[in-house]
């Protein structure tokens, strides 16, 4: 799904909403997690997952085409760890909704 698909399918969904307004909805959540993860924080949306930066050592690596040895700086890359509920429902697992189960029982 692009991120176009997901306004679309937002806009769809809240009739109430104008296409616009989902469009800077989604838009300001992208930007924050951006920002986020440049200041080095962490950012976790519970039942969904964390986002965080995990820092790349120096090292020296190969350029593929001479086989010469090349420096790589370090640096930092952005890391997603899904949270259990996502691992549950891209696995098949039953679809929860959490305000209707009690705290660790699935909902039927």
């Amino acid at each position: 799904m692009t991120k176009s698909e997901l306004i679309a399918q937002l806009a769809a969904a809240n009739p109430h909403l104008r296409q616009p307004d989902v469009e800077l909805i989604v838009g300001t959540i992208f930007n924050e997690i951006t920002a986020a993860l440049a200041r080095g924080d962490r950012v976790e949306l519970r039942g969904f997952g964390a986002f965080s930066a995990k820092k790349r050592d120096p090292r020296t690596g190969r350029n593929p085409r001479t086989g010469e040895s090349v420096e790589v700086s370090g640096k930092a890359v952005p890391y997603f760890k899904p949270g259990k509920e996502l691992r549950e429902r891209v696995n098949g697992g039953p679809l929860q909704d959490p305000k209707r189960a009690p705290r660790g029982t699935a909902a039927a």
